[in-house]
């Protein structure tokens, strides 16, 4: 995935390297969107097309225009100032005109009927915020319940960080061009861009490999060696042992759910440390699992001294019980999973550990940099560079399109998951997947990679019997047969 900038570039190259001109390529956009609506809407007769000043409006121009060919009746409504238009977009909108076609100046009482509008307003690179007049035609966009069809990227949404600063277009589906932009896939671009099609316009690979992307997309397991069957002489000793930690006063189901998790996910053992009255309520809820009451520092350590793997966070609470075992947890050198209030303990006295992976969703990520929870929201990936840069490890940071970050580098972009995940338990549920594949020989940066993506896997099968109502323990349901696919 790419910047806008990073876009722009591959744009450069194309141009200069291949001979084609801007408008050719300005057309290969638009036939690839009329390819889309025809397919999304094929009994679509009336369109209207909303065009700005840029190359954006230029691109709506062409589609138009090829949609008129098609006999489909077309108006085209304009916003900005038409002085500006210039280039490409200008020749597009003259050949439009050229062909018989009308232009209109945009009025929200225009939006209806049609079945279909087409936004073609400001595309790529836009992140600032919206002029009145810009803010108030997404606005009656967005509430014309008719369905939208967006060029590139959704008007009025940052392409670089999935932000929205005030409003942005709310589309059905967009198409998007020559490179797939990084915010489409995390934080509001997933609400706003509907389903997303990839265009890359015939641009070659070679030019592609001259410019490096800003994070990778993942959708699949991402399982790596565990794909494989396991050999038949396999025993519980070669998968590890998980230690987790928590389930304090009131939550002790977040320590289950991590628990189960590890198991379902192939640990070959799972050990959960809780509070002394849990103990016996969580063995009979799963026998598998092997429930210690833990009451003091001795007791933990002799635990860890049998964990390969630990787990620290879910249901933790924040009392004199949550800091003592954390306290344990901090001083070793295990490799280790930190959720929930186990981050909010680590952010009041900061460290940094190469051999952990941080989980946190955009509020602890708040926490853990003394900031907003908006602030987080504005830019995801400066704030997982920044969580890596001050603790170290592996983070992931969970949401829509949630990022994990191994080193310097660039970060990975899960495409999988659903809004049925925004429940309690989810995140508990994740750091167990993260731990039991540890436990199974994957490194921290495979472990949180696949552990991310087969939590929204099997989140999505859950979810074909509805997203509202879906519980975290409906993703581990799915489990099994995600990660063990037909031979």
């Amino acid at each position: 995935m790419y910047s806008a900038q990073q876009v722009r570039e591959l744009d450069r190259l194309a141009l200069e390297q291949t001979g084609i001109s801007g408008y050719r390529l300005m057309t290969r956009a638009a036939q690839a969107a009329w390819d889309v609506l025809r397919a999304c809407w094929p009994d679509a007769r009336q369109l209207k097309v909303i065009c700005g000043t840029g190359n954006n409006g230029g691109d709506g121009f062409v589609l138009a225009r090829l949609a008129q060919a098609q006999g489909c009746r077309v108006e085209v409504l304009q916003l900005g100032d038409v002085d500006r238009i210039t280039g490409d977009a200008l020749t597009a909108r003259n050949d439009w005109l050229a062909g018989g076609g009308s232009i209109e100046p945009f009025a929200s009482g225009r939006l209806t009927p049609a079945d279909v509008l087409v936004d073609a307003l400001l595309g790529t690179g836009f992140s600032r915020s919206l002029y009145p007049v810009w803010a108030a035609a997404i606005h009656a966009i967005n509430s014309s319940a008719v369905p939208v069809l967006a060029l590139d990227v959704p008007s009025g949404l940052d392409s670089d960080t999935g932000a929205v600063s005030g409003d942005a277009i709310r589309a059905q589906h967009t198409v998007t061009f020559i490179g797939r932009k990084a915010g489409l896939y995390t934080g509001q671009g997933p609400e706003h861009a509907g389903t997303i099609t990839y265009a890359d316009l015939d641009v070659p690979a070679t030019l592609r490999a001259r410019v490096t992307p800003t994070a990778d997309l993942y959708r699949g397991p991402c399982l790596g060696a565990l794909a494989r069957p396991r050999g038949r002489s396999a025993h519980k000793g070669q998968f590890g042992h998980v230690l987790v930690i928590g389930g304090n006063q009131g939550m002790c189901g977040a320590a289950r759910l991590a628990g189960e998790a590890a198991l379902r996910s192939g640990a070959g053992r799972v050990s959960v440390a809780t509070r002394a009255a849990h103990a016996a309520q969580l063995a009979a809820a799963c026998p598998e699992l092997m429930c210690h009451g833990v009451e003091s520092v001795t007791e933990l350590k002799r635990l860890l001294a049998t964990a390969t793997i630990l787990v620290a966070g879910p249901g933790l609470g924040d009392t004199d019980w949550s800091q003592m075992v954390l306290s344990v947890v901090l001083e070793a050198t295990l490799p280790t999973v930190l959720d929930a209030d186990a981050l909010t303990l680590l952010a009041r006295d900061p460290q940094r550990q190469p051999h952990w992976i941080l989980t946190p969703h955009p509020g602890e990520a708040a926490r853990l940099l003394a900031t907003s929870t908006g602030a987080i929201g504005q830019d995801r990936f400066a704030a997982v560079r920044q969580i890596h840069q001050r603790y170290g490890g592996v983070v992931v940071l969970k949401g829509a399109g949630s990022l994990v970050l191994a080193d310097a580098g660039r970060p990975a972009v899960c495409g999988a998951g659903n809004p049925g995940m925004a429940t309690a338990g989810m995140g508990d549920v994740l750091s167990g997947i993260i731990g039991g594949l540890l436990a199974q020989g994957l490194s921290l940066a495979d472990a949180a990679l696949a552990g991310v993506c087969v939590h929204a896997g099997a989140a999505d099968r859950a979810a074909l019997d509805g997203e509202r109502g879906m519980l975290a323990r409906d993703v581990i349901a799915q489990l099994r047969a995600l990660l063990n696919p037909p031979v």
